[in-house]
């Protein structure tokens, strides 16, 4: 059994230099403990006596630079088994050279998602975290404080020197510091949050013009939830700020449709109005950038059935209108062979911008991810908070993901009524665009028929 003792928790060049040794003299990766200066990171580990110093020559071998590229970023990881499960990588790969090519391998696959979760936490120290200026004998200093997931401080250093570099500015962490004076970066111990300090005026103005210019309807809540968690929200001024502008904004629109409702005669066609103009301005995701327009929804405001499909296609996206293209013409065609009146159902989209990959000239269909449909949300809600349909018929899974906020399987969640939050009731089946896709034609018309059926079912349903 060897005892390999590393002076540091990030220090690579030792962990490689130890491992190829240890390669070199083919010591299988079980016989091998590794630990961080007295602290084991085995605790099941039997007692061993320290490896001795390797050879200052080790016979030379070479491995795959993606190897060498991972490591850098896993063995960064908070991990305890990562010294041994680079090693094991290191091992095989000696017998296996391509080892690094198969993405099915468990150990590979292992080591990835190390390296990614150190990959997203430099990006989150990157840009979430918040200088503020203090003075001290030499003038003016910026201090940072952060708490990273991972051993990313050191490794991220020569970052913050490269983007200020003639700033003296110092980041403070839990388990170690660095300092930098234009010149040289030093290292010093662990600080507590109150070591750094709570802000300051340009902060302070910076607050008050963001809480000025704030418009839930431009929050990127897709992108922020993704990318920067709550746990980042105290490293940034304006984020503290963040909830309670999105609740007022929301008091506010919600206050507005009830008090359209209980207005003498009505006022919902006008807070329709404001809310499809809001939406017209809306950059909630990056959709927005390629699309044309926004299409809103459309149809009576009383309706007792909201139909949700997708999103725009591309004639609806030059037209502003939903439903308008081939699978709003299907539509259409099984709404009236279901004997339902078109004009009294309320039409829309979970997604409000036309999402394509451009092919030459012709814009192809791209499916929303996640993210999109998240930040969309807004907007389908307050119009079903308008509305307040009896029933929400859901066009595919997209729909379903926005109103039930889970991803579902259609053939699982289709043709039964479904409570949602708001009392009402949800109804889940294709989208019109399944039918135009599907290539055998007996089969086309089956599904057709079984469409049919769902769009009478759920309209049975409003007579309830």
């Amino acid at each position: 059994m060897r005892l390999i003792t590393l002076a540091e928790s990030d220090d690579f060049d030792a962990w490689r230099g130890a491992a190829r040794a240890l390669a070199a003299d083919n010591v299988p990766p079980e016989d091998v403990v590794w630990q961080i200066g007295d602290d084991p990171t085995d605790l099941f580990a039997p007692p061993v006596a320290p490896t001795p110093a390797a050879p200052a020559t080790v016979p030379p071998f070479s491995v795959p630079r993606a190897f060498i590229d991972l490591a850098r970023k896993a063995i960064l990881a908070d991990a305890p088994e990562r010294f041994s499960l680079l090693y094991t990588l290191l091992y095989r790969l000696r017998t296996e050279p391509k080892l690094m090519d198969d993405q099915t391998d468990p150990l590979v696959r292992r080591v990835e998602r190390l390296a990614k979760h150190v990959r997203r936490d430099i990006h989150k120290m990157r840009a979430f975290l918040r200088f503020r200026e203090v003075q001290d004998d030499a003038g003016p200093r910026f201090v940072a404080w952060f708490e990273p997931e991972h051993h990313i401080v050191r490794a991220n250093a020569a970052f913050f020197i490269d983007r200020f570099a003639s700033m003296r500015w110092s980041i403070l962490t839990p388990d170690l510091s660095i300092h930098w004076d234009g010149k040289r970066l030093t290292q010093g111990p662990g600080a507590s949050k109150a070591d750094a300090p709570e802000g300051d005026p340009v902060e302070q103005m910076w607050k008050t013009y963001y809480a000025a210019i704030f418009n839930p309807s431009r929050l990127k809540v897709g992108a922020m939830l993704k990318e920067m968690p709550r746990k980042y929200w105290k490293n940034m001024p304006e984020t503290a700020l963040v909830p309670g502008l999105i609740a007022g904004a929301q008091a506010r629109e919600s206050g507005m449709i009830a008090k359209a409702r209980t207005t003498i005669g009505g006022n919902i066609e006008q807070a329709w109005a404001a809310l499809r103009d809001e939406a017209a301005g809306c950059t909630r995701c990056p959709l927005y950038k390629d699309a044309t327009q926004t299409v809103f929804g459309e149809g009576p405001l009383d309706a007792a059935m909201v139909a949700v499909g997708e999103q725009p296609g591309d004639q609806e996206d030059l037209a502003g209108k939903p439903f308008v293209g081939p699978a709003g013409q299907m539509f259409d065609r099984a709404l009236d062979d279901a004997k339902i009146d078109r004009t009294r159902v309320y039409v829309t989209n979970a997604v409000k911008h036309f999402k394509f990959e451009q092919r030459g000239k012709r814009r192809i269909h791209a499916k929303p991810n996640a993210g999109e449909i998240e930040a969309c949300r807004w907007w389908i809600d307050q119009e079903r908070a308008l509305i307040r349909p009896m029933v929400t018929l859901m066009l595919g899974a997209t729909a379903a993901r926005s109103l039930l906020g889970r991803v579902i399987t259609i053939s699982r969640e289709r043709s039964r009524p479904i409570e949602l939050e708001d009392g009402g009731t949800g109804w889940v089946t294709v989208h019109p665009s399944y039918l135009l896709r599907m290539p055998d034609k007996a089969a086309a018309a089956e599904e057709y028929t079984r469409f049919v059926e769902d769009l009478r079912a759920a309209w049975k349903l409003t007579a309830q």
